[in-house]
Order: structure tokens, then C-alpha cells, then sequence
């Protein structure tokens, strides 16, 4: 009995013996296969390196989605556009903008506003028709919604920022931008009107000279007589409406519509061009704003009735004044009826 036991166990002995090699051999992993580099063929040299960000730059790619430079991934005159408009662009624009500020507040201040050195008549004479003065409010009141939303588009970043906060900015800066987008339209609408109502009267006369002469009598207070537009208004009518508000209305529809298949390229020198110009035009549109309010008495009540007193004409616009008289110009005196406007 103890010698067939001792059987069976010598044999359960030997067979887990030759088990456990078997069963260590199982649990050990396996080991890792070659290399597929090894496997196939030996690449190009670099297959698998990135290309450079310049040569992604210059060079189109593909792009599932069809359109005008949409293969390529990045376009370096962004970089360029952003520091311009960032750097020159806001920094001597901000300037710029606060130049004819200083100026008018420190005139102001020496001279007060323009009166008339001779008491006023009480009769009326016509200077603005009803259409003259619909086109220039209208141009007028887009005009300073387009500045104020472009000011806190270029400029908000680091005024308004600080102060009302990223959400407030946020909302405000949305807000400009479709008035902006919308008003642009109508601007451009209203400028084209402007330009053709007020061209002729706008043409350059032999007596223009003597007033740049004297500019105006603004500093001497001396009377220098003028046609229905002195030579300062001719000035801003060419300069500003005719030529700034032109390149910003061109530059306008550029950046207003990019569906109509322009290049990046040509939107951001757009948007360069139609910056600088309309600061420069908010620049010199203060002059006249100043003299056609607070500036000169009886200039803000040309535009907002159509008429101004007979003294002021004869005054400020002697030439225009004669011609109405003798029939020559087809405004028409009022009669003496009328009374001024108070302070006028």
C-alpha cells in the first residue's frame, strides 16, 4: 500500500516538474514583433518630418471647401496688417484725432463764437433748400454713427476695455460693428446726392484767393466777402467729401461685402486705406462741425431751418447775398416778418 502511494506521488511529482517550464514559458509576454521599419522597404529620408510654416504659407495645400484662398492654411500679411493697424495706425491716429480738439477748445476760449458786427435785420433770405438740407443731415447723421462705431472699433481695445470690462466690450463692439456695417450703405447713398446737390456751388471763383489771404478774417474778425461757400468750406467740400469720403466709401463696400470674391490681400490694405482716411476726415470734419454749431451764431439755424437773416448773409457770404438780390441764385428773400432765432 505505502509502495503503490509512493508510485502516485512520485509521479504527480514529475508531471507538475515538467508542467511549470511550460506554464512560466505562457505568462512571460510576447516578445515584440520587428519593427515595420525593419519589415518594409526603407523610406525617403525625413518622410515624416513637418514642413516649414513658410513654405504652408507660399504654398497652397487642399481644401475640401471651394473658394478664393481657402488652400491656404496662412497668409503673412496678416501679421503685417495686424501690427500696422495695432501699432501707426491706432497710436498716431489717436493723436491725430485729438489735435483739432485742443485746437478748437484753446480758440474757442481766446475768441469765442463769430457774431456779427452789425445787429441783425429781422428778414430772412433762403439759403438751403429742403432737399439740400435732407442730403446733408442725412449724410451728416451717418457720418458721425460711422465715426463714433469705428472709434470704438479701432480704438475701443484700449479705451473701453479697461473700463466697462471684456462682456461690456464685447456687446458694445458687436453693436458698432453692424451699425457700422448697415449705416455704410446709406452713407455712401447719401454722399452721391451731397456731392451732385452742392458741386456747383462748390467750384473754385477768382475771389477765393483773397480770402485764403486772409483767411477768412477767423483771426483778424475783418469782413472778407465770399460767394454762397467761402473758400475754407470749398476746401473741406473738395478735400473732404469729395476725396476722403470717396476712399472711405470704396474701402467701405470692399470690407462690407468679401462675398464679392476679393483676397485677403486686397481686404486688409482696404482696411488699412479706410482707417487713415476716415481719421483724417474725423479730423477735419471737427472744423466744420465746430463752426456750423457752437462757432459761428446763425450757422446752425442755416441748416436747421434753411434761412438766415439778412445781416448775417450780407456778413459772412456777401457775394451769394448779391446775387440773391439781383436773381441771379434761386433762393428768394423771405421778407421781414420773421424774427431771428434767440442768440441769433
Amino acid at each position: 500500500m505505502n509502495t503503490r502511494f509512493a508510485r502516485v506521488a512520485a509521479a504527480l511529482a514529475l508531471a507538475v516538474a515538467a508542467w511549470l517550464p511550460a506554464g512560466a514559458s505562457a505568462q512571460q509576454p510576447a516578445a515584440p514583433a520587428a519593427p515595420a521599419a525593419q519589415q518594409a522597404a526603407p523610406a525617403a529620408p525625413d518622410w515624416n518630418k513637418p514642413p516649414a510654416w513658410g513654405a504652408i504659407s507660399e504654398k497652397p495645400g487642399y481644401a475640401s471647401v471651394r473658394g478664393r484662398e481657402t488652400n491656404v492654411l496662412i497668409q503673412d500679411g496678416g501679421h503685417e496688417w495686424r501690427k500696422l493697424r495695432n501699432g501707426p495706425v491706432t497710436f498716431y491716429g489717436g493723436i491725430l484725432l485729438l489735435i483739432p480738439l485742443v485746437v478748437l477748445v484753446l480758440f474757442y476760449m481766446a475768441k469765442g463764437p463769430i457774431k456779427t458786427h452789425d445787429p441783425l435785420s429781422g428778414k430772412l433770405v433762403e439759403r438751403f433748400s429742403s432737399v439740400e438740407r435732407v442730403a446733408h443731415w442725412t449724410m451728416a447723421i451717418s457720418f458721425v454713427v460711422l465715426g463714433l462705431t469705428g472709434i470704438v472699433i479701432l480704438f475701443g481695445k484700449h479705451l473701453l476695455l479697461p473700463i466697462v470690462g471684456h462682456a461690456g466690450f464685447a456687446s458694445l463692439t458687436v453693436l458698432s460693428k453692424n451699425l457700422h456695417n448697415f449705416v455704410g450703405p446709406l452713407f455712401i447713398f447719401a454722399l452721391v446726392i451731397f456731392i451732385t446737390l452742392y458741386i456747383r456751388e462748390n467750384l473754385w471763383k477768382p475771389y477765393d484767393g483773397a480770402w485764403f489771404g486772409k483767411f477768412g478774417g477767423l483771426l483778424s474778425g475783418e469782413h472778407v466777402p465770399s460767394g454762397k461757400f467761402n473758400a475754407g468750406e470749398k476746401s473741406l467740400f473738395w478735400l473732404l467729401v469729395v476725396g476722403l469720403c470717396s476712399v472711405i466709401a470704396v474701402t467701405g463696400l470692399i470690407l462690407d461685402f468679401p462675398n464679392w470674391n476679393q483676397g485677403r490681400e486686397a481686404m486688409q490694405a482696404a482696411n488699412l486705406i479706410h482707417g487713415v482716411a476716415a481719421i483724417l476726415a474725423i479730423a477735419m470734419a471737427c472744423f466744420h462741425v465746430y463752426l456750423g454749431t457752437v462757432g459761428m451764431v446763425g450757422a446752425y439755424k442755416a441748416m436747421r431751418t434753411g434761412y438766415v437773416d439778412e445781416t448775417w448773409a450780407k456778413e459772412h457770404h456777401q457775394y451769394w447775398y448779391e446775387e440773391v438780390k439781383s436773381g441771379k441764385q434761386p433762393e428768394k428773400a423771405a421778407g421781414g416778418a420773421a424774427q431771428p432765432a434767440t442768440g441769433d
